[in-house]
């Protein structure tokens, strides 16, 4: 069966909470994905499912501060379906639902010593706009990463 990916929905939220940990080797990242993103960001935010399993999700927003930009807060794929092309497809439903809305610029961060996060968003596109250090508080340093989009093309 094919993966689907759809707009997040609430009821989604405790499937996705109850793997991020175990997605991520054990390490406590429930707390950077509260709920708020499946109740007040459904129209930018996706899971990708195969039948009943949950195979990734990606939590984002537009920008309430630039009307040009909209930012991408949280990705996650299932271990065991990671190479599938189900990350990079999450990014192209998002880059088209933000690019239909006006958007021509979406912003996302890493933490530098995730290279292969970097080399990811590199091969989508993105473009490395610094490095900032102390960005989520002391000792946080974060890759601040920036991809510019193509217009939508004019119907005809």
């Amino acid at each position: 069966m094919a993966v689907e990916i759809r707009h997040a929905k609430p009821s989604d939220y405790g499937r996705v909470i109850g793997r991020v940990n175990v997605w991520w080797g054990g390490r406590d990242m429930a707390p950077m994905l509260p709920r708020l993103f499946f109740l007040h960001f459904e129209g930018t935010s996706f899971v990708a499912e195969d039948g009943d399993e949950l195979a990734g999700f990606l939590c984002g927003f537009l920008s309430q501060t630039d009307p040009d930009e909209a930012y991408i807060h949280f990705v996650g794929v299932s271990p065991d379906r990671r190479g599938e092309g189900i990350g990079r497809a999450l990014y192209e439903r998002f880059f088209e639902e933000v690019r239909n809305q006006g958007r021509s610029l979406v912003r996302c961060v890493t933490s530098p010593v995730n290279e292969r996060s970097v080399a990811f968003h590199e091969a989508l596109g993105f473009e490395v706009d610094r490095v900032a250090e102390d960005y989520d508080g002391p000792g946080e340093d974060r890759v601040l990463l920036v991809k510019r989009l193509d217009a939508v093309p004019a119907q005809s």
